[in-house]
């Protein structure tokens, strides 16, 4: 019998509704692929991860630096007025941590942004200037593709 630990993979709902942006020391980054609302998810790397309890003190001192750059850098690309911040994983059991960028103006505020309107893709432009400027203020190499 093979007790070794399974390794890390990304949830097949996660990389469905995502494009991988790239990985932070823990974390892979996603864009989630609704123009709606501007939405970065962390993922740790970390296989069987459930809950931020799951992680050890270490990977929960990265994911808050994580967590705290995500938020920074979606905030100076968006100027959104106000950041959502959760990991609720209802739907997604993997630990993943949501920072969606809020407007006034957005369909779903000021309530939670899930099925609050239908999803809506990316101009091609504007998705690949919030790719590239994600990249360039998290400092990660943008996966190809």
């Amino acid at each position: 019998m093979n007790s070794s630990p399974s390794p890390w993979s990304l949830d097949p709902q996660l990389a469905r509704d995502c494009t991988v942006l790239g990985d932070l020391a823990l974390s892979r980054v996603l864009l989630n692929n609704d123009a709606n609302f501007p939405w970065v998810i962390l993922v740790p790397r970390r296989a069987g991860a459930v809950e931020l309890i799951d992680l050890g003190a270490v990977d929960r001192t990265v994911l808050t630096t994580e967590i705290n750059d995500a938020s920074r850098a979606l905030k100076a690309i968006t100027r959104c007025d106000k950041l959502n911040v959760a990991a609720l994983g209802n739907v997604v059991a993997q630990l993943h941590v949501h920072v969606i960028a809020r407007f006034k103006t957005d369909a779903a505020w000021p309530n939670p942004v899930w099925g609050k309107a239908p999803r809506k893709d990316y101009e091609a432009d504007a998705r690949k200037g919030l790719i590239m400027g994600l990249c360039e203020r998290l400092q990660i190499e943008p996966v190809q593709g």
